[in-house]
């Protein structure tokens, strides 16, 4: 196999520990270093899955790594950071030897690697390095450590670093939370829709309840419509529902049934409508928000807030507990990424937003869990 070389990253990314990445949405500033070990441990199901597919070998252009060989380099770069970090905690004011990427990506041939022996590797390396952020506590995290092109790093702003260049790298082949999330609901659209199509008995109360405060005639922007089965019932209620998702194949499944539907980012997207530019009376996030990444959630609530009227109202539902998860359950086939969230911070993440909780209840899911069902009010 011809190796057409690779241009050199010469970039110094440490500009990312002080503002949002833009290509891959990494805010370094959100990052709490106790979850660093959680967050490293979640970017390893992407890779595995990318190493899976019959095209892991392929690279998008002749200059460009393929998803062998950026996880190839992922697993490396857990070890190096597992090196730097074991340097920092026992030295003082380490010194970290040179390692240039490219140099090590054609002298360990990464696109000549087994796929399926490189999976079980990076796996490895991230529970290593895993497990020794779980080690790092108090004063610990500040200790310093030197690259040699003079860049100063502390153990924590080393780990936000080290967590940047994974979830980039996850990025690059499409393979983050939030791609792997949206193309298991595309995939699965039609069987979502009729595995959902009955309306559960908490959503009826919440939304005759919503539809109701709000009146005949009121305009409400959809956040993850779905299969369209919530817009229906929101319509036969009076409201006038734009109907958005941030996967396509909910989208087309709505136009498909003669339904305006429009493909809606609410992290990165203009959120009031280019029709109608007049705040909302209300938004409707149901069972959706669940899968937007801690950090990012408090960013869609204050745009949301922005997007509606002083006074207009907030319903959304999110997944109780700690922490978050890949799973594969019900109606979809390929794995989804979800983000639990307590009643506490919850309420303090939307009142930083501007929202002011009007109820907040605890309802049962279909499989033993709890859901967080909140109807808010957008403060003046």
């Amino acid at each position: 196999m011809a190796r057409v070389p690779i241009e050199p990253d010469t970039k110094d990314w440490t500009w990312v520990l002080r503002e949002r990445c833009s290509d891959c949405g990494f805010d370094a500033s959100a990052i709490d270093p106790v979850d660093l070990p959680a967050l490293v441990r979640d970017t390893v199901p992407g890779f595995t899955a990318a190493l899976a597919d019959d095209d892991a070998r392929v690279r998008p252009a002749d200059n460009v790594w393929s998803p062998l060989e950026y996880a190839c380099h992922v697993r490396d770069v857990h070890l190096l950071f597992d090196l730097r970090l074991r340097q920092m905690l026992s030295d003082d004011d380490p010194l970290f030897a040179n390692w240039d990427q490219d140099e090590t990506a054609v002298a360990e041939d990464y696109l000549g690697r087994d796929p399926a022996d490189v999976a079980p590797a990076l796996a490895a390396a991230a529970e290593l390095v895993a497990e020794t952020y779980e080690g790092i506590s108090g004063d610990q995290w500040q200790r310093p450590g030197r690259r040699s092109d003079g860049s100063v790093f502390t153990a924590e702003s080393l780990g936000r670093y080290h967590l940047h260049d994974v979830v980039h790298h996850l990025h690059d082949i499409g393979r983050d939370a939030r791609a792997m999330t949206v193309a298991a609901y595309s995939a699965s659209a039609d069987a979502y829709a009729e595995g959902t199509r009955a309306m559960p008995d908490s959503v009826r109360r919440a939304l005759d309840r919503f539809a109701a405060s709000l009146g005949a005639g009121a305009r409400v922007l959809e956040i993850g419509s779905g299969p369209g089965r919530d817009a229906v019932a929101l319509e036969a209620a009076g409201l006038r529902v734009r109907r958005t998702d941030v996967t396509p194949g909910f989208v087309e499944l709505l136009r498909g049934q003669g339904h305006v539907a429009e493909l809606l980012d609410p992290l990165t997207d203009e959120l009031l409508d280019p029709a109608d530019p007049r705040r909302y009376d209300a938004v409707w996030a149901n069972a959706c928000l669940l899968h937007v990444a801690r950090p990012d959630l408090p960013v869609v609530l204050s745009r949301l807030a922005s997007a509606t009227r002083e006074g207009g109202l907030f319903q959304l539902s999110l997944k109780e507990g700690d922490g978050d998860q890949w799973s594969t359950h019900g109606h979809v086939d390929g794995p989804r990424h979800f983000t639990f969230w307590r009643e506490e911070p919850l309420r303090a993440a939307l009142d930083a937003a501007g929202w002011s909780v009007l109820t907040l209840e605890r309802e049962d899911g279909l499989r033993g869990d709890s859901w967080l069902e909140v109807l808010a009010e957008r403060r003046a």
